[in-house]
């Protein structure tokens, strides 16, 4: 595909088919207690969905809650003020039912264990008859066959984050939460597994929410883009990403492209006398 042919597109609707939004956050906030006379408020005031099918980013600068969002849609972190349900239920019934995936930037694959074993863990894990054949699909889905009966040591930052990524998908979770999972990667690295990651969620179709610092992986991953402010974190911008899919890496190249994410960069550092939130 040349650049010339890259055309934007309507984005994908931010409400699933069904009127039910895969992710819903009214209002809420999240504080943490320093001590028995301080506490930190960490999110204020969030109200965001996630449409089923759908793939968001939210940007944001450290600190702002970013992750703190996505550990309470985990059911990892209860809310200290607002709703959220996911699937139309409580964060704890999906994760109790397995029906959300999980990638950090620590790909938190076990050493002892093959890369096979790693990624059918789930399984163990659930209490669930494994399916070899599910893992060996996975596998080959992430670009990983041969490497089966490999040790985490044995293969690069990228591969493993490949691995935790299948194995994040082997429950055929219907939500894939992934919190900075190419963080670590250097930066061509990084580039290659965005493009892989596009392939892997165009193949699977599953509702995703990936928190990043990266603005030109999240407007090349995303069909909509929130940024959050510094502490205490709340939304200030929600852009729609407007480039057809499947997206080719030559979209990056594009003065399409570069705007949206000169768009976003500013609103996360604007600059003074601009006027910009």
């Amino acid at each position: 595909m040349s650049v010339a042919s890259i055309q934007p597109t309507a984005p994908e609707p931010i409400i699933g088919t069904a009127g039910i939004p895969a992710i819903n956050l009214d209002r809420v906030g999240k504080n943490f207690r320093l001590d028995a006379r301080r506490e930190v408020k960490a999110v204020s005031d969030v109200s965001m969905n996630v449409g089923k099918g759908a793939f968001v980013a939210i940007l944001g600068p450290s600190g702002c809650g970013k992750s703190t969002i996505l550990r309470m849609i985990a059911s990892l972190d209860e809310p200290t003020k607002g709703t959220l349900s996911v699937l139309g239920t409580t964060p704890a019934d999906c994760a109790a039912n397995h029906r959300m995936g999980i990638a950090f930037q620590d790909h938190a694959l076990l050493p002892w264990l093959t890369i096979f074993d790693n990624v059918a863990l789930p399984y163990r894990l659930a209490h669930l008859k494994a399916d070899p054949g599910r893992v060996a699909q996975l596998i080959d889905l992430v670009g990983l066959a041969g490497f089966e009966k490999a040790r985490p040591k044995q293969l690069s930052g990228g591969m493993r984050q490949r691995a935790a990524i299948a194995r994040a998908l082997l429950l055929n979770p219907d939500v894939l939460l992934l919190d900075e999972p190419f963080g670590a990667l250097d930066a061509v690295t990084r580039r290659q597994m965005n493009v892989e990651l596009q392939r892997i969620w165009s193949e699977q179709r599953t509702t995703t929410l990936l928190v990043t610092h990266s603005v030109d992986e999240a407007v090349f991953l995303a069909d909509r883009v929130i940024v959050m402010s510094g502490r205490p974190g709340h939304i200030i911008r929600e852009v729609a990403i407007p480039f057809e899919r499947p997206r080719h890496p030559d979209v990056m190249r594009t003065v399409e492209f570069h705007h949206l994410v000169n768009e976003l960069t500013e609103a996360l550092h604007p600059t003074e006398g601009t006027g910009a939130p």
